[in-house]
Order: structure tokens, then C-alpha cells, then sequence
């Protein structure tokens, strides 16, 4: 299993350093905040494309005749109906209904879906950097009873994004004609083997193209590995890092490596929860803004979590009682960030902010919060107290920013 420290560093850590990358822990990982400007490299990829590296996520295999039943009843989603091919947001749950992790469960086998080649199943799962070595156990503890082999490949695979409206123009140049004419026609939350052809002594390299992302753009996240040789996979992922630079380069396309401080405000602007802020171990699904991803009437069969979360929703919590996640948009020039208490207009606390931005892309303050439900409603006038004084926002309905399509 992937151990994560605050020493961890991704295979692409000598390539930030060369690039001069600022650093900073982020669920146990060095990982870099940015490369130079925060607000170019956002810019970069609202207008153009930017490249992350996302190697501290953790990649968990699931394989065997009934690993779709196991990871049924391991998380919220229906993994059972994922076809072949495609990719499915859920959540993880535990026995009390709170949320261990969200993350994306991918389908990697080519069969068909026919049930009579179960053995053919094969899943993998991405959960987030700190919460992959409880996600493992979790997951492992959970599968006890079924046909399947749980591996966690976390410490042998990195993983590469491009996102922005170029993203596609540049795979697509890193790939055989026959592999990127079919790009097109993969849809949002579609995965298939690709092969990047980086050239010199790396050669091909094989890796899992995903149109995924968390950036509200266009985008592709590319899986490398699993390899066991650490050394292997550095130079595999130093070679894909580099061929997409120059691709863009040779294309004449603003391609800009890009540090976690951009990919908070972008996946904030495009209104998506990051766990630690607007998930974690405290709250119900209900609560934090993911009642959607929990599908308590279509969903048949026992999960982990399922009695406490029928009993959230017959008690309306999160959407007639308690707290559940809204988002807010500053009317003032001042952010709000994390921890700072949400007022009613009376001055009442009615809660705290979640996350929160001067978004570069609309400009003016954006923020999630978690507050009473009576105030959850778009329109409504609330403030933030920004260390003694009260700013005003206001609930709009999510997200702020939607790329035009």
C-alpha cells in the first residue's frame, strides 16, 4: 500500500524543481503551488490549456468476477451499471454516513458487459492524495466477501492533466492518427488506453486517457503506469510532461504548467467540493453539497452507509433541517475564506465559509459555505465577518463559472 508523508514527492518532482516551482504539503505530498503567477496559469487555462501535474491521487485497482459487487456495496454509486469505457463520480461512505473520500471509479476492461464474462471486470479507482491508504483498507475490508482482488497501485502510477479549451488540439498531437481521430468522439467522463508518443528514448508509452477533470474546462487526465520501478515511471512521466509541452509549443498553443493554487480557485469557480473543506469525516452527504452522488431510490442492494443516510433523508437533514453547502457571491471587494462565520441580517451565525476566492475569471469574491438550511435559497442577503467586519453576499445557485460549450 501507498504510504503518504509529508516527504512524499510525485515522479515529476525534479521536473518542478527545474521549473522553479514554489512547494507546499498537500495531504502529505510536496506538491507545487505554482510555477510564477497564481493568476496566469488560471487565465491559462480558462483561455488556453494548463498542465498539472496530479500524481500524489491514489490509484486503487479492483478486478475479479464480482468486483462490481464489491464496489456496490464499498460506495454510493451503482458501479454495476458503468459500462465499459466510462468513469463514475461516488462517494465512500461510512457506517454512520459521513464521507471517508469522493472519488472517480473508472471501468477499464474492454468486455462487452455481458454478464456471463464477470471475470473480465476490472475497476480503477481514484480517490484523493491523503485518503488513498484509508481508501485501500476500506475498500479491501469491504470486498472480504466477494470474488475480487483489491491492489493498491498508488506508489506505481502518475498522473497527467491537461484541461482547457486546447486540451484536445494537443493530445491529439501526442497520439497515432488512427488513436487521435477518435478523440472527438470520447465523451466527458469516457477513459481509454492511448499511447503518447514522446519520441527518443522513452519511445511509446501506454497510458490511460480520461476526459475528466476538476477545472470546469474541457480536459484530459492521462494515468501513467502501474510501474514498479520508481525510476521507470519518473522518466516515463518526465518524457509524456515534456512531449505535451512541446507539442503545444510546435502547435503554437499557450501551454502553462500549473501549481494546486490555480486548481483551487478554478474547481471553486466551477462550483466542485474538495475534500478536507467542503467534505470530510463530520458531515452527511446531504450536508456538503453531494446529495446527488448518493441514489438512495434507484440504487438496489446493501452499502456501506445506506441505513444512516435513509434515516437522513426521512428526517430531512440537509435540505428542510441542519446545514447543507450553498454558494455565495461577494457584492463587496473583499474575500472570504475558510473558517470565517457565515452572518444572517441580523448578525447571527448561521454558519462558516467552506472555501472562498477572488475569482479571477468573473471579478468578484466567491465562496462555498455551510449554513442553516432556512437560508439556503438563491437571493438570499446574507454577510461574511472578514476579522470584525461584516461583508455582504449573496446565495446564488451553483457553479459561478460554466465554460460555453
Amino acid at each position: 500500500m501507498s504510504e503518504s508523508t509529508s516527504n512524499s514527492t510525485t515522479p515529476l518532482h525534479g521536473v518542478h524543481m527545474e521549473a522553479g516551482a514554489s512547494f507546499t504539503d498537500f495531504g502529505g505530498w510536496q506538491m507545487p503551488l505554482k510555477y510564477g503567477s497564481e493568476l496566469a496559469e488560471h487565465q491559462a487555462v480558462r483561455t488556453s490549456a494548463g498542465l498539472f501535474d496530479l500524481s500524489h491521487m491514489g490509484e486503487v485497482r479492483v478486478t475479479g468476477p464480482q468486483s462490481a459487487e464489491a464496489l456496490d456495496y464499498a460506495l454510493t454509486a451503482r458501479v454495476s451499471a458503468v459500462a465499459p469505457g466510462r468513469a463514475k463520480y461516488s462517494l465512500i461512505c461510512t457506517e454512520a454516513g459521513t464521507i471517508l473520500d469522493d472519488l472517480i471509479v473508472y471501468r477499464v476492461d474492454g468486455g462487452g458487459g455481458d454478464a456471463s464474462e464477470p471475470e473480465t471486470r476490472e475497476f480503477l479507482v481514484v480517490p484523493n492524495a491523503g485518503n488513498a491508504p484509508a481508501v485501500a483498507a476500506a475498500l479491501t475490508e469491504r470486498s472480504a466477501g466477494f470474488d475480487a482482488t483489491v491492489r493498491n497501485e498508488s506508489s506505481q502510477t502518475a498522473l497527467v492533466a491537461v484541461q482547457g479549451p486546447q486540451a484536445a488540439r494537443i493530445i491529439a498531437a501526442v497520439l497515432p492518427e488512427a488513436e487521435a481521430a477518435e478523440l472527438d468522439g470520447m465523451r466527458y467522463y469516457s477513459a481509454r488506453p492511448a499511447t503518447i508518443r514522446t519520441g527518443g528514448e522513452a519511445g511509446e508509452i501506454t497510458v490511460l486517457a480520461a476526459r475528466t477533470g476538476y477545472t470546469g474546462e474541457d480536459g484530459f487526465e492521462l494515468i501513467i503506469g502501474p510501474v514498479a520501478d520508481r525510476g521507470v515511471l519518473s522518466t516515463a512521466a518526465t518524457a509524456v510532461w515534456h512531449t505535451l509541452l512541446e507539442a503545444a509549443e510546435g502547435l503554437g498553443v499557450g501551454l502553462l504548467p500549473c501549481g494546486l493554487a490555480s486548481r483551487d480557485s478554478l474547481r471553486l469557480e466551477a462550483g466542485m467540493p474538495l475534500y478536507g473543506n467542503e467534505l470530510d469525516l463530520g458531515h452527511l452527504p446531504s450536508e456538503s453539497g453531494a446529495g446527488n452522488a448518493v441514489p438512495l431510490k434507484t440504487k438496489e442492494g446493501d452499502f456501506v452507509g445506506r441505513d444512516a443516510l435513509l434515516a437522513a433523508r426521512e428526517a430531512g437533514t440537509g435540505i428542510t433541517t441542519g446545514q447543507t453547502i450553498v454558494a455565495l457571491k461577494g457584492t463587496g471587494r473583499r474575500s472570504a475564506r475558510a473558517g470565517y462565520p457565515v452572518l444572517d441580517g441580523g448578525g447571527h451565525r448561521i454558519g462558516e465559509v467552506t472555501s472562498g476566492v477572488p475569482s479571477p475569471t468573473l471579478g468578484h469574491p466567491i465562496a462555498l459555505a455551510r449554513i442553516d438550511v432556512a437560508f439556503k435559497d438563491a437571493g438570499t442577503e446574507l454577510s461574511v465577518d472578514l476579522r470584525g467586519k461584516a461583508e455582504p453576499f449573496t446565495v446564488v445557485e451553483p457553479p459561478f463559472y460554466r465554460r460555453a460549450q
